[in-house]
Order: C-alpha cells, then sequence, then structure tokens
C-alpha cells in the first residue's frame, strides 16, 4: 500500500490507500469543525477568510488565516523532506517516519487538549497542529501514488469525477473504458471513505470530544501495521518458493 512505487504500484495498492487515509481525513475534518468551527484538512476556504479579515481590519485573526495555510503548505514540505532524505538510506522506512508523525501529532492533540476556538491560544495552536498534519498525510499520498490519490479533500476529485464520467459517452476502446472505470471507481472510494469517516467522526465527537482524533490515529496505526503483515507475508512466501 505504501511501499510500492511506480511500475509496481497497481490499482488495488492505490485502492487501500485511499479507502484508509481518506477515511482519516473524514475524521478529522469533522473533529476539527466540531472542536474549533474550522476546517483543518484544506486551505481553499482559509483564504477568503483571510481577505475577509483584511476587509474588517482585524489583521490578528487575517494573519491566523494565513498562518493556516502556511502550515498546510510546511506540513507538505516537512513529508516530502523526510521522505527524500530517509529514501537515500532506509528506503523500506520512508513512508513510515511520516505517518509516525502524523499519528502523534493527532494523538498528542486529543490527548493534550480540549474543545477550543481559533480566537484563542489554544484553538490557535490545535488549528496550526491539524493543518500540518494533514499537509503532511496530502503530501504522502500524493507522492506515493504518483498524484493518483488524494485524500483530505474533495473538490479536485468532484472536478475529475466529472470530466471522467463524461468521458464515458466519448472514449469507447475497451482499453480507455477499462482504465476511466477504474479512475471513477477510485475516486468515488475516496468520497465514500471521507463521507464515512465524517459521520463516524460526528457520532464519536458527541461521546468523546477532541479524543475522537485518536479513532484517527488508530486507523493509521493499522494501515503500517497491514502493510508491516503484507511484507512479512511475501518475505515468508519468496522463501518458501525458493526453497
Amino acid at each position: 500500500m505504501f511501499r510500492h512505487q511506480g511500475k509496481a504500484r497497481t490499482f488495488i495498492h492505490n485502492l487501500r490507500l485511499a479507502a484508509l487515509l481518506s477515511l482519516v481525513a473524514g475524521i478529522v475534518n469533522i473533529t476539527g469543525v466540531l472542536a474549533l468551527k474550522i476546517l483543518t484538512t484544506n486551505v481553499t476556504g482559509h483564504f477568503a477568510f483571510f481577505a475577509e479579515e483584511i476587509m474588517r481590519k482585524d489583521y490578528a485573526i487575517a494573519i491566523t488565516f494565513l498562518v493556516f495555510t502556511l502550515c498546510f503548505l510546511f506540513g507538505s514540505f516537512t513529508a516530502n523532506t523526510i521522505v527524500e532524505i530517509v529514501l537515500q538510506k532506509r528506503p523500506r522506512l520512508a513512508h513510515v517516519v511520516p505517518i509516525a508523525l502524523e499519528i502523534i501529532i493527532l494523538t498528542s492533540i486529543a490527548l493534550c487538549f480540549q474543545t477550543s476556538s481559533i480566537y484563542n491560544l489554544h484553538g490557535k495552536v490545535e488549528a496550526f497542529l491539524l493543518l500540518f498534519a494533514m499537509g503532511i498525510q496530502n503530501s504522502l499520498v500524493t507522492k506515493v501514488s504518483q498524484s493518483t490519490v488524494r485524500t483530505t479533500h474533495l473538490t479536485g476529485l468532484f472536478t475529475d469525477l466529472g470530466i471522467e464520467l463524461s468521458q464515458l459517452f466519448f472514449y469507447k476502446k475497451p482499453e480507455q473504458q477499462t482504465k476511466l472505470k477504474s479512475n471513477i471507481y477510485l475516486r468515488l472510494s475516496i468520497i465514500t471513505f471521507f463521507f464515512i469517516g465524517c459521520v463516524i467522526g460526528g457520532f464519536v465527537y458527541s461521546y468523546l470530544q477532541i479524543k475522537t482524533l485518536l479513532i484517527a490515529s488508530a486507523v493509521l496505526i493499522i494501515a503500517l501495521f497491514y502493510d508491516y503483515l503484507r511484507l512479512k507475508l511475501f518475505a515468508i512466501t519468496r522463501k518458501t518458493m525458493e526453497l
């Protein structure tokens, strides 16, 4: 799911990656909305809020929204930098370090913070960290899947989905239809699991509050553990065949 790169990567690898990590993004998205009243999985709307606060001459809040976008950017930068460095020495761990960092951030927020507001310091720090974590996730997923999968926001997905649904009426060759249907299925899977994550997160939030993020951390841990088990199983199978 994480380890396969280039030609070794298949549709199933991308599907597993998309399902698990879009579920995480959905949980983080609704938790950020309910706990902080702000979106923490993408930055598109923050530019509008930034402009609005500038018009109101509330420069302190305007700067906060600007920092939101920079935190997402820095998360993306950090994830790719880590991957490039680790690839040179321990290629098999290239994806583990960014995911582990995301797990640490989400778990720390869940255990150390409470429901807050972006108008006070604690709320700002929570939002900064969540956007940083989502920047990490989106960057890693994009790099691993070679820009095929993105999991933290849906705008581009709905655009691509609309294009590909239209292309079904025009591209009739079997190989074209197969590729289009695979892409459509992948995008629908991302949208579906993001939605499921939002629903699950919203329901659990009424009981756990900010600790709902622990579920997102658990899903990431399961994803890493699953990838590890698959690698071990492949190694054992290969040795058995050689004997």
